[in-house]
């Protein structure tokens, strides 16, 4: 594995004790020390596949009871993977119009369970639906779909995809551009945006644009979010020619697309934390493992790992360049390991024995 090192700046009581006669002397207390920050994770050469044979798969969630899904983005299919290389057909999601990018997207499990969410491209439109989804691990079922967010625009490219859920418990949504880059800038238009929106689809009270789903503008392509340990969103972003982006999210600000690609120095806008060259990047996937985000490269056929110090600076290296093609999406796993779903059969890959395939990737202390 190679490691590039990129650094950027980022401008950006008493307990009191009683008894039955005279109360006791308060007893001065220490402030509680903040937690240590958690140390810095690295990818090791240790790799397994997990799975294989997948055809364009675009979204893995880690189940709780074991197992994983996984989106099939051409053929609408959700599947469920035993990680032992067996996979089933858990169900098609009706409505899916594949045509370039657009298709089956993200997928995120309702918090308390009993539904799945899904980001789909259908003959009009993008979407977010919810399906009840029972069953045991081995056996999972899917339900008829529920729209809670539909008339996103779509297109050959630019459809974002990406859907989670929050620790303030909204969902949030990923929405790119559809190939039109004013709409980015248009706060009445929901594209170019990442969204919030509650699980029902309704603007939250505390949204920044009253009324609005919109939660920040100025995005091209964005398709990886994950949030810190103190809860702040980081979103990671394609660029056109120039850079691609890795971002902290502030609710209500413009990340400069179409008018800023990269860092600008541009006060009306929010510089990334991190840019690349597009050729070494085109990020989807983003997953946070502790105190370290891991994020998932298209074009650039690496992953990245960044690290965020306590000044605000960040730190980007890649590793696995070029060894295991096109990849799509970044998950933490159950046992403290990194999942990477590769993607060298969307059209745009060079296939391999097995592709497409889910990777489990030890991870180690960084030095």
């Amino acid at each position: 594995m190679r490691a590039l090192l990129i650094p950027v700046l980022l401008s950006v009581g008493a307990l009191v004790g009683c008894s039955s006669a005279t109360p006791a002397p308060a007893t001065p207390t220490s402030p509680t020390p903040p937690a240590p920050a958690a140390p810095p994770l690295t990818p090791t050469d240790a790799t397994r596949d997990l799975a294989s044979g997948l055809a364009a798969p675009w979204s893995v969630l880690s189940m709780p009871d074991g197992g994983a899904l996984v989106s099939e983005r051409d053929s609408g299919r959700i599947l469920e993977l035993d990680l032992a290389g067996g996979s089933r057909l858990v169900g098609t999601v009706p409505g899916v119009a594949h045509a370039g990018e657009g298709g089956l997207l993200g997928l995120a499990p309702a918090p308390a369970g009993g539904e799945l969410y899904a980001y789909l491209t259908t003959a009009s439109d993008n979407r977010i639906v919810r399906m009840p989804l029972g069953g045991p691990a081995g056996g999972r079922t899917i339900g008829a779909p529920v729209v809670v967010l539909d008339g996103l625009a779509r297109a050959a490219n630019h459809d974002g995809g990406r859907i989670a859920f929050g620790p303030d418990g909204m969902l949030y949504a990923t929405v790119g551009d559809a190939g039109d880059p004013s709409r980015a800038q248009d706060v009445g238009s929901l594209n170019g945006k990442i969204l919030r929106m509650t699980p029902d689809g309704a603007v939250p009270a505390d949204n920044p644009f009253p009324g609005s789903l919109v939660y920040s503008l100025g995005h091209r392509n964005p398709q990886g979010i994950a949030w810190d340990a103190d809860g702040r969103l980081y979103a990671a972003e394609f660029g056109q020619d120039t850079w691609d982006e890795f971002n902290r999210i502030e609710p209500g600000r413009n990340y400069g697309w179409p008018e800023a690609e990269g860092i600008a120095h541009d006060p009306r806008f929010v510089d990334p934390l991190v840019q690349w060259a597009t050729d070494d990047a085109s990020p989807s996937g983003l997953t946070r493992i502790g105190g370290t985000f891991f994020l998932a490269g298209l074009g650039g056929e690496r992953l990245w790992t960044i690290t965020i110090d306590g000044d605000g600076g960040a730190t980007a290296d890649d590793s696995f360049v070029g060894e295991l093609g096109r990849l799509r999406d970044a998950v933490a796993a159950p046992d403290g390991s990194l999942w990477l779903l590769t993607n060298n059969t969307d059209g745009r890959g060079d296939p391999r024995d097995g592709d497409d395939r889910l990777v489990r990737v030890e991870l180690g202390a960084a030095s």
